[in-house]
């Protein structure tokens, strides 16, 4: 049965970050991809809100958050998700974290060992030099609005292609949108993070799993921004991790099978 999610918004000395939260029991907060906005849980959070009490967060500079006085590190961001738990009296949650909201997520986990039951790492994609500095560029670049309102087709075409529906297409162009005439914060700090993630990552102690999609690498593989032989490292670094592959599952699978995701971190959250 689902449940009724509701929105409210965190004060902070850098702005206001929106949060979504609903149902009862073990808390999880969940931590979304860039450029994306908890949006990317519409689907999931109802169903998993019928087990749990479920948060999810727009990440300072997307979605509806504000965008930060400068530009946040990694750190500081897993800062804005202990201050969500502090706001709302949790004082022990698991963390799901979708391809960069999951490096924040394994950050949280490391800085914070007390504070986090059990991990969840979703789509979490590695990157070697060369990769992380096109990252960089693309995200403290941004986006342009165009007088001729030509950057919301370009936005449409670049997406259709490998999200395909066209009303979740529309919703990730609706993210893309709210970027414009800005860096994208949360991709600069993880472009900043990722080549000292491995050493992070090895801090992570509580019980993780790694989950992904069949065809999850697919479209940055196509752009030239990750290739498969750099993604063992998750398994390296987290030797004590659980690894559950999703068939046909994309970087979009929580919004194209939820129900299929929400097996995976029922079954993996309830493991004792």
């Amino acid at each position: 049965m689902s449940q009724r999610i509701k929105r409210a918004f965190l004060d902070t000395e850098d702005g206001q970050i929106l949060y979504r939260i609903g149902g009862e029991g073990e808390p999880i907060l969940l931590l979304h991809m860039t450029p994306r906005s908890s949006d990317e849980f519409r689907e999931l959070m109802p169903i998993l809100a019928a087990k749990k009490l479920v948060i999810a967060m727009d990440l300072m500079g997307l979605g509806d958050s504000d965008k930060p006085p400068r530009v946040y590190s990694v750190a500081d961001y897993a800062k804005t998700a202990i201050a969500l738990l502090d706001e709302l009296g949790i004082k022990k949650a698991s963390i799901f974290g979708s391809l960069t909201g999951g490096y924040i997520a394994g950050e949280v986990a490391a800085a914070y060992p007390e504070r986090v039951e059990k991990l969840i790492l979703c789509n979490v994609i590695g990157f070697s030099q060369e990769e992380r500095d096109k990252i960089f560029k693309t995200y403290s670049q941004g986006s342009q609005i165009k007088e001729d309102g030509s950057h919301l087709m370009e936005r449409w075409l670049a997406r259709v292609s490998y999200v395909g529906k066209g009303e979740l297409n529309h919703r990730c162009v609706l993210d893309d949108l709210k970027t414009f005439n800005s860096p994208v914060y949360p991709g600069i700090a993880v472009a900043n993070y990722c080549l000292s993630t491995q050493e992070r990552f090895r801090l992570i102690k509580c019980p993780t799993l790694i989950l992904s999609g069949e065809k999850g690498l697919e479209p940055l593989e196509k752009a030239g921004l990750a290739r498969y032989e750099n993604q063992l490292w998750l398994r390296e670094v987290i030797p004590d991790s659980q690894r559950v592959e999703l068939e046909g599952g994309t970087l979009w699978m929580l919004n194209q099978m939820p129900e299929e995701v929400l097996k995976a971190i029922v079954d993996f959250l309830e493991k004792q």
